[in-house]
């Protein structure tokens, strides 16, 4: 998260609009929220690209690995990562770690033919 320019976990929570709701209650969206949101557009191409088969996917499941051993990593140890916001990503790419390897044993099982069936 330094790399964005934020030393601590605050910083993500600070209100960078507030928006008036017709019931009268208020909505306070923050840095973290919009990251959240065009995270989870990513995640959803990111599991998309996973249905695609080839040494690119395999490369795909490698990367996404890391990704989630990096976030965890730093979640436990880097004391400006243990914010929710940091959390929820890191659920993300466990979520994309998990749908990708999914998706292609759910894949690969489909090729597979048992008998002499034709």
């Amino acid at each position: 998260m330094a790399l964005f320019g934020f030393s601590n976990g605050e910083a993500w929570a600070a209100p960078i609009a507030i928006i008036t709701m017709v019931s009268g209650g208020v909505w306070d969206l923050s840095v973290g929220d919009i990251f959240i949101v065009v995270s989870l557009v990513l995640l959803f191409g990111e599991i998309l690209k996973a249905t695609r088969f080839g040494n690119a996917s395999v490369v795909d499941h490698m990367l996404s690995t890391l990704v989630f051993v990096i976030c965890l990593v730093e979640f436990l140890l880097v004391g400006f990562a243990a914010t929710s916001v940091f959390f929820i990503l890191m659920v993300m790419a466990l979520i994309d770690v998990i749908a990708g390897f999914t998706v292609s044993i759910r894949a690969a099982a489909r090729d597979v033919q048992f008998g002499g069936v034709e």
